[in-house]
């Protein structure tokens, strides 16, 4: 065996180890479908706050009653249980035509490293809602969300990472510009989900 044999044989035994230390079982679809429900999500809340006669102009101020802000938070959560089950599901199919488990150390890793983002970035939001603070809601949800993917990217695809950033990029424009905050949010938990799942997805699944 010579030089090139040995170190092909090494490069291989490498990418196997980082295979198995990652979890690969996320379905690229499941990002695609994810972003269209969000973007559902989007235009349903659009049009309960603005109505289906306004235009997409910058907004100063953010007048929401009680009504309005319960319609939102249920928009929010069927969007919500709604990627989460076929985010699930279609990781299961996936994991099981490879012939792995979905619950494993390394996903149990990945669901620790979102954990703590994630939950404080819900819990700050529901700050800023009990406040009437409704401006930063969008961009807060973006930040804190990309700062999870971020620290999720360790775990799978590198591709996550670049979403998280992106994510991050938006959240801070939406901080900027919080009259666009819905815009943003369709851009950012929509359109990029949309563009990941097409890329991961094509890269990883498609053969």
């Amino acid at each position: 065996m010579d030089q090139k044999d040995i170190l092909k044989e090494i490069g291989q035994i490498r990418s196997m180890m980082e295979k198995s230390s990652k979890f690969m079982s996320i379905s690229g679809l499941s990002g695609v479908l994810i972003g269209c429900f969000a973007l559902l999500g989007s235009a349903a809340a659009y049009f309960v706050v603005y109505g289906t006669k306004s235009l997409f102009g910058y907004r100063e101020f953010y007048v929401l009653d009680e009504q309005v802000i319960w319609k939102l938070i249920a928009i929010a959560f069927v969007v919500l249980v709604v990627s989460i089950s076929v985010g699930v599901t279609m990781a299961k199919a996936k994991a099981k035509k490879s012939g792995q488990s979905i619950w494993n150390p390394t996903s149990k890793a990945l669901l620790k490293a979102m954990a703590i983002p994630l939950v404080t970035g819900g819990l700050f939001t529901l700050i800023l809602i009990s406040k009437g603070i409704f401006g930063l809601v969008a961009s807060s949800l973006l930040i804190f969300y990309g700062l999870s993917l971020t620290a999720a990217s360790v775990f799978t695809f590198r591709e996550v990472r670049v979403l998280g950033i992106l994510e991050i990029g938006l959240g801070l424009l939406a901080l900027a510009f919080p009259g666009y905050g819905v815009v943003f949010w369709a851009l950012g938990f929509g359109v990029l989900h949309i563009v990941y799942g097409i890329i991961v997805h094509k890269k990883y699944e498609k053969k």
